[in-house]
């Protein structure tokens, strides 16, 4: 029987979703990667009893999350069986469709049909009567906003969702299905974007215009799938994601010129007494409207690694004008 750390709330940082009621941990766990066949089932439950033991209240899932699709899912419902099950009101739990997930022309994109179908699959995967959040997982321009808006609206009014989010929006996309939401009366939650040192593309108008909309924003891949940790100052380990999983890491993108940076932006860690992923974390948070950094992990010592993140020292103006002038080299 598990039985989790009494002192769980202590050991993390809580942050409010844009203008809502809700708390997400700075550090939140997604279960893209390491929770398919590939993994063992206990190695599984050793890294979600760690977050949840050190603070971590968000586990994130999406119908295709694997491998294979679907597999993060149905481990997660075996999960929440044995230890999830008396702790759910401590937890939001959430997932997203919009990715392709079965054959035929109803199981990718954005119709209602799909959302509501995928839904309904993935709540019987997880065992689950409703998800905290769901997304949709990208934009498609071949649905009108208005249909997936409206599926999300209705997601969300008949009790199978508490929130509804987007993902992978681009600021006018993400305007726009804001608007739309507000108008149905289910405010948007939360926009999960990627964001890292390597990818600083929302900074180009999305972080404005959800701090204008008050809306939450959760960052996926703040370690650039590993690239932003100690794992490859010397070269690919043997046993990283690089070397055995290149399908989101690809050996040929760890070039000299990047390693040169990770090493640089490692230093700068050192001397503020971090880990080089502490620092990349704690940097995706550093502005307020970041409202959570959604990490991976196949071990309990990278969690407990990266919960440290939000509690490091602040950054100086001129350790952030050291760590641009790295990136832009």
């Amino acid at each position: 029987m598990y039985t989790p750390d009494p002192s769980r709330y202590e050991k993390m940082a809580y942050r409010r979703c844009g203008r809502s009621g809700l708390m997400l941990p700075a550090i939140s766990l997604g279960l893209w990667h390491n929770f398919g066949n590939i993994t063992p089932f206990a190695q599984q439950q050793s890294v979600l009893r760690c977050a949840f033991d050190n603070g971590i209240t968000h586990f994130d899932l999406a119908n295709n999350y694997g491998p294979p699709a679907g597999e993060a899912e149905s481990n997660f419902g075996r999960h929440m069986d044995l230890d999830w099950h008396t702790h759910r009101d401590e937890l939001v739990i959430s997932t997203k469709a919009g990715y392709f997930m079965w054959d035929g022309p109803y199981g990718d994109h954005g119709s209602r049909k799909y959302l509501i179908s995928s839904l309904d699959q993935s709540l019987k995967r997880m065992h689950l009567d409703y998800v905290d959040i769901f997304y949709h997982h990208r934009p498609d321009p071949d649905t009108p906003l208005e249909e997936t808006m409206g599926a999300l609206d209705h997601i969300v009014r008949s009790g199978k969702a508490l929130y509804a989010g987007i993902s992978n929006y681009k600021p006018e996309e993400a305007r726009r299905a804001i608007k739309l939401l507000r108008e149905m009366g289910t405010p948007c939650l939360i926009e999960q974007p990627s964001y890292s040192m390597f990818n600083r593309w929302i900074e180009d108008g999305l972080t404005d215009m959800l701090r204008a909309e008050n809306v939450g924003c959760i960052c996926f891949a703040p370690l650039a799938s590993g690239l932003l940790t100690d794992r490859y100052l010397n070269g690919i380990p043997a046993d990283s994601r690089a070397a055995h999983d290149p399908r989101f890491l690809k050996p040929d993108s760890i070039t000299e010129d990047k390693l040169v940076k990770i090493r640089s932006l490692n230093e700068l860690a050192l001397a503020r007494g971090q880990k080089l992923s502490q620092m990349a974390l704690q940097w995706v948070l550093r502005d307020g409207v970041v409202t959570s950094a959604l990490i991976g992990a196949s071990k309990p010592e990278q969690i407990l690694d990266n919960v440290k993140a939000p509690f490091g020292p602040e950054f100086t103006r001129e350790e952030l004008d050291r760590i641009d002038a790295v990136l832009k080299a």
